[in-house]
């Protein structure tokens, strides 16, 4: 019998960025899978921080060449591969000359947010769903960590339900207290939203002005399971998650949440 495949969504890992709760939690998780008989596969930004000859990075040529329309411009898709120390696994990096190659990851040297952070986030979501569909490769369970990904359980579950390949796949997101930014992601979060998607005004309820709060919140609202990946989260961030019905992981403690999590995740592919 053929194993169950989980893919993972992250805006960070070691040993490629190490930010946030996000990282440790995504580093370690696929090994603890593994040993749950789980095959997986990880997608991330390539952001400019990242040194591709340290980590020997290299370009997939078969899977580059895709454009993701943004704004109702065409960037080029290009994707980048390299092998987790230690693992045996493959983690791919969703790669683009104007949205990541720059050498920080969402400021500038003062501090202040790019103002595209949004459009990068929308690259890299829509991004993230064409190259699935170019693997050929249908996942049993799709994990998200961190808002940048919160617009995919949206995405898979309105405007990409019908498709044979995610159809069967359950998403989970992981919401994690990161404190990327402060504030809305961009001035008016739902008309750029519906600009460059099929999705509806009344799906985007719960993502709010789209600040990391209501991002976490929309992406929990649309999945099959949550879970939290960060010990202290913020109060609305919280309510949201106890109040759901939907199969759900607290956080218990650094030592024992990789375990948990694989199990967690384990039992959605039965």
């Amino acid at each position: 019998m053929s194993k169950k495949r989980v893919l993972i969504i992250t805006q960070e890992m070691k040993p490629y960025i190490d930010l946030t709760d996000i990282s440790n939690i995504v580093s370690g998780l696929p090994t603890k899978l593994q040993e749950q008989n789980l095959e997986i596969r990880v997608l991330m930004p390539r952001f400019g921080v990242i040194n591709e000859r340290r980590h020997r990075l290299h370009e997939v040529v078969r899977l580059s060449g895709i454009n993701v329309v943004v704004n109702d411009e065409d960037y080029p898709l290009i994707i980048k591969v390299a092998s987790l120390p230690g693992a045996r696994l493959q983690v791919y990096f969703l790669d683009n000359d104007d949205y990541f190659h720059r050498k920080q990851i969402f400021q500038d040297k003062e501090g202040k947010n790019f103002d595209d952070n949004s459009e990068r986030m929308m690259f890299f979501a829509l991004g993230a769903i064409d190259i699935v569909r170019k693997f050929g490769w249908a996942p049993d369970v799709i994990h998200c960590h961190g808002w940048m990904t919160s617009l995919l359980p949206l995405l898979l579950k309105t405007q990409y339900k019908t498709e044979p390949i995610f159809e069967h796949a359950k998403v989970v997101f992981s919401a994690y207290q990161e404190e990327s930014f402060e504030g809305p992601l961009c001035e008016d979060f739902k008309s750029f939203v519906l600009e460059n998607t099929d999705v509806s005004e009344e799906d985007l309820a719960s993502f709010g002005t789209s600040t990391e709060n209501e991002l976490n919140i929309g992406g929990m609202q649309f999945a099959d399971a949550i879970t939290m990946g960060s010990e202290e989260i913020a109060e609305e961030v919280q309510a949201h998650f106890d109040a759901s019905e939907l199969p759900k992981l607290a956080y218990t403690n650094e030592t024992d949440i990789l375990i948990e999590y694989a199990k967690f995740i384990k039992n959605l592919t039965v």
